[in-house]
């Protein structure tokens, strides 16, 4: 790998109104910063609006005609490893998510992802468990390690602060130390 650091993305991947998402994506923010190996950029998908697979052409091709597309795609191609930060609705990934990922192709493949889901008594870990199994036909490559922030509610203070339990700046240190390797190994396989 070159001496720059590679750029990891921080996805907020709830768009709803109240959504606990902002909350724990600084935190991993932090977490990532302190681990101390890539570039951080926090991505919300809120601040992309995406309609609903609204691109005439397969995704495959690349033609976007929508600016919300090309800006979405131009963001997620800078990136070499991705952080998910999501909840979990109905025992499922959030639409948002699925849909953000479907409306573009290459320029997910060959990157390493992590996982940081949140949720009630599960962490969102059926929402991280489907998640992995369609960044699969990406080309993504899921890390194992990952932080579950069980009954995430009783973690966010008044002021919107995520505080977290005692396990997860190790389990955070330990996907981001995983995700760095896989970076770096994937790199060449993106030409």
């Amino acid at each position: 790998m070159t001496d720059q650091k590679p750029l990891l993305q921080v996805l907020i991947c709830s768009t709803r109104p109240g959504r606990k998402g902002p909350s724990v994506a600084a935190w991993a923010v932090e977490q990532a910063k302190a681990h101390g190996k890539f570039e951080v950029e926090l991505v919300d998908l809120a601040d992309f609006n995406l309609p609903i697979l609204d691109e005439a052409a397969h995704p495959r091709l690349g033609q976007y005609e929508h600016e919300h597309t090309k800006r979405w795609s131009a963001s997620v191609k800078r990136a070499d490893a991705f952080v998910f930060v999501l909840p979990e609705y109905d025992f499922a990934m959030p639409a948002s998510l699925l849909n953000a990922l479907q409306v573009i192709y290459h320029e997910w493949t060959y990157k390493p992802a992590g996982f940081v889901s949140y949720g009630g008594e599960s962490g969102a870990l059926r929402s991280a468990a489907m998640t992995r199994q369609v960044l699969a036909t990406f080309k993504v490559v899921p890390m194992v390690e990952a932080v579950s922030i069980h009954q995430v509610a009783k973690h966010v203070d008044a002021n919107g602060v995520f505080i977290p339990e005692e396990g997860h700046p190790k389990k955070a240190q330990g996907m981001l130390e995983e995700l760095h390797r896989w970076a770096g190994a994937l790199r060449s396989l993106r030409g």
